[in-house]
C-alpha cells in the first residue's frame, strides 16, 4: 500500500532518532530532496502519496543517514550565505562558522579599490565564490591541492555566476606567479589535531581527512600560511584565518612570531573566537 508523506516522515524520524539530534529535520530535508520539493510542501500536502521509486530512494537515503552519512552528501547540496553550493565527499561540508570569515573579508574588501583576494584551500569554493559575488570589483584567486575539490569549486563558480574566479591547483602558495601580491589572504585550513576524538564522530567521519587534519595539535598548516603569507601581501595587506574554537591564543602567538601587527580575534555566533585577523608586518 502506498505511503503518504506524513507516514514516511514519522517512520523516518523514529528510525533516525537514536543516531541524530535533528532526526525530524534530517528526514524532512531528505524527503523534500527525493520528491523535488521544498520542506513547506511536506507540511502543505502531507497526504500526498509517494511513488514507488520515490519511496525506494527515500528509504535508501534514510538508511545511509542512519549509518552516519551526512545529509549534505546525500542531497549533494549545502546552503551557504543564502546560496546553494554543490558538495560531495571530496570537499568539506560548509559550516555556519565560516560565514564569519566571509563577513569579515567582505568588510575588509569593501574598504579597498578593486582588491585582489586569495583564498587558500578553497575546497568547494564557498569562500572564493561568495567573495567574488559580494565584491564584484574584486579579483579573486583560489588555490587547492585537490583536483577533485577544484572541480567542485569550478562547478559552483559557474553555476552561481562567479565565472572570473581564478582557480589554481597546488600546495598553498606554490602555484601562484612569483610576482603576484594580494590585498587580502583568507583561509579555512586544516586545523584539527590528529588525536581529536571528534574525528571518530558525526559528519567528520565522512569528510576528507586532508582538509580537516593538521599535525602539531592542528597548527602546522596555519603556521605555514602565516610564515609564507607576508611576502605575498601588499603594504597594509590583511590575513584572515579560521581556526578551532580553542586555538585563538596559539594562532595569535604564531602571527606575532611571524611579525604581523594588529592581531585581532573575532567571535562567532556561539561566542567562540573562531577567526583571527592580522596585518602584514611593517617594512624593515
Amino acid at each position: 500500500m502506498p505511503t503518504d508523506l506524513r507516514e514516511a516522515l514519522q517512520a523516518a524520524s523514529r528510525e533516525l532518532s537514536s543516531v541524530s539530534d535533528t532526526a525530524r529535520l534530517d528526514a524532512e530535508v531528505l524527503l523534500a530532496h527525493v520528491i523535488g520539493k521544498n520542506r513547506a510542501y511536506l507540511r502543505a500536502w502531507p497526504e500526498r502519496l509517494l511513488q514507488a521509486d520515490e519511496e525506494r530512494r527515500f528509504l535508501a537515503s534514510i538508511a545511509a543517514r542512519a549509518r552516519g552519512v551526512p545529509v549534505a552528501y546525500l542531497t549533494g547540496v549545502r546552503e551557504f550565505w543564502s546560496r546553494s553550493f554543490k558538495v560531495c565527499p571530496d570537499v568539506l561540508i560548509p559550516r555556519p562558522e565560516t560565514e564569519l570569515l566571509v563577513e569579515l573579508a567582505v568588510e575588509a574588501a569593501c574598504r579597498r579599490n578593486r582588491p585582489r583576494i586569495l583564498d587558500l584551500g578553497t575546497g568547494s569554493g564557498v569562500i572564493a565564490v561568495t567573495l567574488a559575488l559580494e565584491c564584484p570589483d574584486a579579483e579573486v584567486w583560489a588555490v587547492d591541492v585537490s583536483e577533485s575539490a577544484l572541480a567542485v569549486a569550478r562547478h559552483n563558480a559557474a553555476a552561481l555566476g562567479a565565472k572570473t574566479v581564478r582557480f589554481l591547483r597546488g600546495d598553498w602558495f606554490a602555484p601562484l606567479p612569483a610576482d603576484i601580491r594580494f590585498d587580502l589572504i583568507v583561509s579555512n585550513p586544516p586545523y584539527v589535531s590528529p588525536s581529536d576524538p571528534h574525528l571518530l564522530r558525526g559528519d567528520l567521519r565522512y569528510e576528507p581527512r586532508q582538509a580537516l587534519v593538521s599535525v602539531k595539535d592542528g597548527l602546522h598548516d596555519i603556521a605555514l600560511i602565516a610564515d609564507n603569507a607576508g611576502p605575498r601581501l601588499l603594504p597594509d595587506g590583511g590575513l584572515m584565518i579560521e581556526h578551532g574554537f580553542d586555538q585563538a591564543d596559539a594562532v595569535a602567538r604564531i602571527l606575532g612570531k611571524a611579525g604581523y601587527r594588529d592581531v585581532r580575534h573575532h567571535r562567532d555566533l556561539q561566542g567562540h573566537e573562531r577567526v583571527t585577523s592580522a596585518l602584514r608586518a611593517p617594512e624593515s
